[in-house]
């Protein structure tokens, strides 16, 4: 296909000010539609972009003439909508993407991923913090063992909340806090620089400092395959100056960080820095970070490149996922099974 024909779901902030930005500066894709409950700001954010066709659900989409040529959704809406509107597409025939995280349980996911197995569609995940250019560069030093044998990994981001939508503290809608919010996130990068090895046992405590019916604050340890630990700490409420995000590598011949990047080996006995010189700035990762994984998105529909962030991956967190929030309720460490 010359151009990927795209449909984007929901106009809340993250599509306002990333998704729809990155997209309709990519030469090889066609905005078709935008689909939103609220016409009117759909309708108002349509003629900006010059999109020519709105529509306030999936069925009034499908049932028009639009979607006989479209190949993908781009799904950026409340949590709890994931699994239908996804399942909906694809048994369409489309591919799709969806905004972290994948759903609110682990049951949801799993069904979305066998909905994609059975039609043959490809179904991603957005997790931006993959696709920042400092993850993959020390993603690329683990790799190639310059850091020798990794043995622990500290990461965290601290923060406030992503967006102000009333949906977020609503469990019913969102599945979770500052735990599906940012943890998720957090979750996702210590296992993918890993190459996903197998979680063995979980232990976490969760605070409701500011919120009622989800976490606003969590602190996670997590024992992991290859005798390799990863702790994470995730709040929308610590007090401090600004927001920080971070993760730090730990291996018997060197360390690595971000944020910023460092990197540091052992050799010969000493110290040697091996940061590259050339840095960007926080919010030129940011960005960067979505145009990257908009790119990988369009290019795993075209068929060039294979699929990544994989809805399986998703589901397989989503069971850490629910394994935490089980040891922070019942305040004590969860072995997970392997299904």
């Amino acid at each position: 296909m010359e151009k990927v024909k795209l449909a984007l779901v929901g106009c809340g902030n993250v599509a306002q000010v990333v998704h729809l930005p990155v997209l309709e500066h990519m030469p090889d894709v066609e905005i078709v539609a935008l689909v939103d409950p609220d016409k009117r700001k759909a309708e108002a954010i349509a003629a900006r972009s010059h999109i020519p066709s709105v529509f306030t659900s999936l069925d009034a989409l499908f049932a028009s003439p639009v979607a006989q040529d479209l190949h993908a959704v781009d799904l950026c809406t409340p949590t709890d909508t994931h699994r239908p509107l996804a399942i909906q597409a694809m048994e369409h025939g489309l591919d799709v993407l969806v905004e972290k995280p994948i759903a609110r349980t682990a049951k949801e996911a799993r069904e979305m991923v066998a909905c994609a197995e059975q039609q043959g569609r490809k179904l991603m995940v957005g997790m931006n913090n993959r696709f920042r250019p400092d993850t993959m560069m020390l993603k690329t030093f683990i790799d190639k063992k310059e850091l020798g044998k990794v043995f622990y990994i500290k990461s965290g981001w601290l923060k406030q909340q992503s967006s102000t939508s009333p949906w977020h503290q609503q469990k019913e809608k969102s599945g979770g806090g500052v735990i599906l919010d940012l943890g998720i996130a957090m979750l996702d990068l210590g296992l993918w620089l890993l190459d996903y090895p197998d979680v063995l046992t979980v232990s976490a405590s969760t605070y409701h400092l500011h919120t009622k019916t989800v976490e606003d604050s969590a602190a996670i340890f997590m024992r992991v395959a290859g005798d390799i630990t990863i702790t994470t700490e995730v709040s929308w409420t610590f007090h401090r100056e600004s927001d920080f995000y971070y993760c730090n590598v730990y291996g018997d011949d060197g360390s690595a960080f971000i944020n910023p990047l460092k990197v540091m080996k052992r050799v010969h006995g000493n110290l040697i820095n091996l940061t590259p010189a050339k840095q960007q700035t926080p919010v030129a990762l940011y960005k960067k970070s979505y145009e990257n994984e908009l790119r990988y998105f369009i290019n795993t529909v075209k068929g060039i490149v294979p699929l990544v962030s994989s809805g399986q991956e998703a589901a397989k967190r989503m069971t850490v996922v629910e394994a935490i929030y089980q040891s922070a309720s019942k305040k004590k460490e969860i072995a997970i099974t392997k299904k």
